[in-house]
């Protein structure tokens, strides 16, 4: 492996990858060790181990907690997703895969499709500073946006203020739903969430190393392999907007 790689993605020697813990299907378990498994640990394992150096897993509460830590130094490699803000501090690789984000709707809502959503009026619970909530900002029109500290938050604040939406990540809020008779998902969505491997702005080998290394976990199948691994096939897509 070339020196220039290390001395840009692991210049102690160790690979400092940045963990977003919030993203539930990313992370959903943890080892017999107490350490975060799952796809998205998987992949900073798998860059590790081409560079053949160290990991040290960085655990964050949320994604905005991981953008914190590219000014602060405090990660080589950060899993969280792309957004145009976040590339103001972090350069990313290419998505590795992506979540669909869409609306969970009340009973009895006239709302049909997400473009529906955007109306004066209509009130978004959402989750601060996550992916949706940063394209929502930056898209919507009209409609007011209700940001919490959590998803869970998020799920209370639409219910018990009777909110008009819940923005939020398809495959949770399919659980949300089956908790709140009568609500329902919408079948389209307003953006796909693209997760991807951020690196310090400025290291240009870094970041072809990165781009390359999805390039390769796509096309030979270890990201799909790492899907079905973690039990999240379904959940989870492997991006297709990588060229080959």
């Amino acid at each position: 492996m070339s020196n220039r790689y290390i001395e840009q993605l692991a210049p102690t020697g160790v690979l400092r990858a940045g963990i977003n813990m919030s993203n539930f299907l990313l992370v959903n378990s943890k080892t017999t060790a107490g350490e975060p498994a799952g796809v998205s640990p998987d992949m900073a394992k798998a860059i590790a181990a081409k560079l053949g150096v160290g990991l040290t897993l960085i655990p964050y509460d949320g994604p905005g907690d991981v953008a914190d830590g590219a000014v602060k130094n405090e990660w080589d490699i950060a899993n969280i997703a792309a957004e145009a803000e976040r590339a103001k501090t972090i350069t990313f690789s290419p998505a590795y895969c992506e979540i669909q984000a869409t609306y969970l709707l009340p009973a009895n809502t006239a709302i049909t499709c997400v473009e529906d959503v955007d109306k004066v009026g209509i009130r978004i619970a959402v989750k601060e500073r996550a992916a949706y909530d940063l394209w929502l900002t930056d898209n919507l029109v009209n409609a007011t946006l209700v940001r919490t500290a959590s998803m869970d938050e998020s799920y209370n604040v639409f219910k018990q203020q009777s909110l008009e939406a819940l923005a939020g990540l398809r495959p949770r809020l399919l659980e949300d739903a089956s908790k709140l008779i009568g609500s329902r998902l919408l079948d389209d969505s307003f953006t796909a969430i693209q997760q991807s491997i951020g690196c310090l702005p400025g290291n240009k080998d870094a970041a072809a190393f990165l781009s390359e290394f999805v390039k390769e976990s796509i096309s030979t199948g270890f990201v799909a392999k790492l899907i079905a691994k973690h039990g999240v096939t379904g959940k989870l897509t492997v991006s297709s907007t990588v060229a080959p």
